[in-house]
């Protein structure tokens, strides 16, 4: 991949795994593990972002290739982007969660027809009440979503979960799992086709590693 591919890496839960995975395709990350606050590696053709910015890069060619979580393909199905394969690491739950022996999310839906719901992931929020048939109010937040039902401000959450041990830490249970979310390789389109060999050839790596 040296000098071929340009790849965006994503920093935060993802960030350890990946560069494991560079290591083991060849690309050298030993300029990336010493450097916490450079963002840009051009000798090893790595840049780094947060998860939901990956996207937005490997659209416009800022990065041929990219790897983010399927939590931000599914907020984001505007970018034209190709997913390519599933990278199996990373795995987490998207879930519906509300105060651990509350019944506030189906109280509200038998009182007022709706309910309200926090979340950083509005569309899939948005998107899963509707398939099931229920109307919520989505409330966007940026922090920590934990906080929105303990204040009282929202019904439930929608959010991603490891282990749990966040939620339950602050008197919160899962109700519904609404998809498995993992680690994604993705590509930009006309990267896709220009560098079909090289990106062909990482795949086939990633494969046999795998295997």
């Amino acid at each position: 991949m040296r000098h071929k591919l340009t790849i965006a890496v994503p920093r935060g839960a993802l960030f350890a795994d990946t560069l494991d995975l560079l290591d083991r395709l060849g690309v050298s990350t030993a300029e990336v593990r010493e450097n916490d606050r450079k963002l840009l590696f051009e000798d090893a053709g790595i840049v780094t972002m947060r998860p939901s910015d990956v996207p937005t890069y490997v659209e416009h060619g800022a990065a041929d290739i990219g790897i983010t979580g399927k939590d931000v393909l599914l907020e984001q199905p505007e970018r034209e982007v190709y997913e390519l394969l599933d990278l199996g690491y990373g795995r987490c739950e998207m879930v519906v969660a509300a105060r651990t022996g509350d019944d506030a999310l189906a109280e509200s839906l038998r009182r007022l027809g709706r309910m309200r719901v926090a979340t950083k992931y509005p569309r899939v929020a948005a998107e899963h009440f509707a398939e099931t048939g229920r109307q919520a109010e989505i409330v966007a937040v940026k922090g920590s979503v934990e906080l929105a039902p303990l204040t009282g401000l929202v019904d439930g959450i929608v959010d991603l979960t490891a282990t749990g041990t966040t939620l339950r830490e602050n008197g919160l249970e899962v109700l519904e799992e609404i998809v498995t979310c993992t680690a994604r390789l993705i590509a930009n389109p006309v990267a896709h086709k220009l560098k079909a060999a090289d990106i062909d050839a990482l795949l086939r790596k990633i494969r046999e590693g795998a295997a």
